[in-house]
């Protein structure tokens, strides 16, 4: 009996909405976290960009909803997608400045790499 074939490209569509999904509870964990963590208020204040805890935390959140839309709406999934990809490059910036070791900033660096692909997908 022969297997059935299996087709690759139709199974690799479903890649970017798996990044999508897993930028989603990323972005609404860490968002969350800006407003319940004391570990995150003592790493902001590390930072020295206490300032921009609860600024961060919304913008984190308000990027995750925005992806969950963006499974509908294209404009709304590049917009939050590029939105929150500036923010992880900011994020490895300050990682850089503040003389952290480089493997501190690989989650930064990593997310800041699945919204570019999500965003490069979505064109």
């Amino acid at each position: 009996m022969k297997c059935p074939e299996y087709n690759v490209e139709a199974g690799m569509q479903f890649i970017p909405e798996i990044a999508q999904d897993v930028s989603i509870a990323l972005f609404a964990w860490y968002g969350m976290s800006c407003f319940l963590s004391k570990r995150m208020v003592a790493e902001f204040d590390r930072y020295r960009l206490a300032r921009f805890r609860v600024l961060t935390g919304m913008l984190q959140v308000a990027g995750s909803l925005g992806l969950i839309v963006g499974h509908f709406h294209r404009a709304i999934l590049l917009f939050s997608a590029g939105g929150l990809a500036t923010m992880m490059f900011f994020g490895v910036i300050t990682r850089v400045r503040i003389r952290d070791p480089l493997y501190a900033a690989i989650p930064a660096f990593a997310l800041f790499a699945l919204n570019i692909f999500i965003v490069a997908t979505a064109l």
